[in-house]
């Protein structure tokens, strides 16, 4: 199965996209977190009064810099709401947001990987019917591995796991539960907290479905480009053992 990678400018309403249209000589950055995102702000030129307000607006800054290279700033903002990113858009389409996005001259910059081009179609066409957007690129990922770049943010991959469940996990995992042969069992692990069995091997249970649904679609990633079935794979070897 292919993968493809694509490359698409868009304009809508949000105050990163508007303030790279006031400033054309901006280039942002953005990367979202869990609860906020933080930007990083270049220009070659000295800020002038107008712009250092408008970053001040923005949120904490976190970095400032100004030198020969020019101006340079990292803040961490909480103006956009990620649930109503276009980020959710691509997620609907099977599409995968590679971060960040960049914001230059009144556009907003996404670069996504799909499994299917007709995906792509697919959102471009949503899209297309409440804002402005141009596909800059689509190109055939060929490597049998996925880019690092791809690698799934942890706040996306504990997404919806709750501070109880996350306790229950990191309990397992640091007891050894997972290790082979084990080196713990269910009670002992209860044991060592103030639930009963049931209840934390609830918890446990519980974070370990929300896990693994969470990194379900970048599994789909890592396993796409391959062709064969290496369980299958590794049943023809010992049936050929057996044989023998």
């Amino acid at each position: 199965m292919s993968l493809y990678e694509a490359s698409v400018r868009v304009k809508h309403e949000c105050p990163y996209r508007q303030l790279s249209e006031r400033h054309p000589d901006l280039t942002i950055r953005e990367w979202p977190l869990s609860d906020c995102q933080v930007l990083e702000i270049t220009a070659e030129a000295t800020p002038t009064a107008e712009l250092r307000e408008d970053i001040d607006e923005l949120g904490t800054i976190l970095h400032e810099s100004k030198d020969d290279d020019g101006y340079h700033v990292v803040t961490q903002s909480c103006l956009c709401s990620l649930e109503q990113s276009i980020i959710d858009r691509f997620e609907e389409h099977n599409c995968l947001y590679q971060s960040p996005t960049i914001y230059r001259q009144g556009w907003e910059h996404y670069t996504m990987v799909a499994f299917d081009s007709a995906d792509i179609r697919a959102l471009l066409g949503e899209l297309r019917a409440d804002r402005e957007i141009e596909l800059l690129s689509k190109t055939s990922i060929s490597e049998t591995q996925i880019p690092h770049s791809m690698l799934a943010p942890a706040s996306q991959l504990f997404e919806s796991i709750t501070d109880r469940q996350l306790a229950a996990l990191q309990l397992a995992l640091e007891s050894g539960y997972y290790e082979q042969p084990r080196q713990t069992s269910l009670r002992d692990l209860a044991d060592q907290t103030a639930v009963a069995r049931s209840t934390y091997e609830e918890h446990l249970r519980k974070a370990e479905n929300k896990l693994l649904t969470n990194a379900g679609q970048f599994l789909r990633l890592v396993t796409a480009t391959s062709t064969a079935d290496p369980l299958q794979i590794e049943e023809t070897r010992r049936a050929e053992q057996a044989a023998d």
